[in-house]
């Protein structure tokens, strides 16, 4: 919510006779890189175009911002209303602004990062698919990514959405070490070995499993439940939580 301040006379005025179409006003939206991890596979939630620009071609999940809309508010709008997820993580991560971006007009869209659980996109609605991120670069490096869908076939994405879901993923793997962002991939109770299986596959890249576990039970603030795996065919790790 906006701070309530007091006007003075002369802001007042200032603002009657204040003329907006003096400047031009570029469109707003919000574009949502929904991200979750499964198979030792990081995947994506894309929605395909069906009208012009890029008709065809798939998207992230976006909306043009209504002129009275919180920003958070239109992300979880879209979220909800496209691809119908409920959320585990959200956190605003980029502004795009490249003048052209969009063939429509100045376009300025500001980028959200979702992060669900596996069991949130088992079923999505016609004409949504889970795709696969592929990275062609290594670390933070940073550029454009692809995305692969359910059989197999290269998708081709709308806008900038290749740059804007490779912003996420550099994201990611720039916060892994030092953040809580790994943990939204998980389900409350996780294993140590879960959780490593998720940080490897963000990372595309094995991980010492001693070293691991030493650096996050020191960086982070994990409790063991006194639980243990059921229902394994081999001997059942201790479950372990965040506090």
């Amino acid at each position: 919510m906006p701070r309530s301040r007091q006007i003075s006379t002369e802001e007042r005025a200032f603002l009657e006779a204040y003329d907006p179409s003096a400047w031009d006003r570029p469109s707003v939206t919000v574009d949502a890189v929904v991200l979750a991890v499964e198979g030792g596979e990081v995947h994506t939630v894309l929605v395909r175009r069906v009208e012009h620009p890029d008709l065809g071609a798939w998207a992230l999940p976006g909306t043009f911002v209504g002129i009275r809309e919180p920003l958070e508010d239109a992300v979880r709008r879209v979220l909800r209303d496209k691809a119908a997820l409920p959320l585990d993580h959200l956190e605003q991560l980029y502004t795009f602004g490249d003048p052209d971006r969009d063939p429509r007009g100045r376009v300025i869209s500001v980028a959200w990062l979702a992060i669900v659980r596996p069991e949130r996109v088992r079923e999505l609605p016609e004409g949504v698919v889970l795709a696969t991120v592929r990275v062609p670069w290594e670390g933070e490096e940073g550029g454009p990514v692809g995305a692969v869908g359910p059989e197999g076939e290269e998708l081709p994405l709308a806008f900038d959405h290749d740059v804007v879901l490779g912003t996420a993923i550099q994201r990611i793997r720039g916060k892994l070490a030092w953040s809580d962002i790994g943990f939204p991939f998980l389900p409350e109770s996780f294993t140590l070995f879960q959780l490593r299986q998720v940080w490897e596959t963000l990372l595309a890249r094995p991980l010492n499993k001693d070293s691991f576990r030493k650096t996050v039970l020191a960086n982070h603030d994990l409790v063991d439940t006194g639980e243990k795996q059921s229902d394994v065919g081999h001997r059942p790790a201790a479950l372990y939580r965040r506090r």
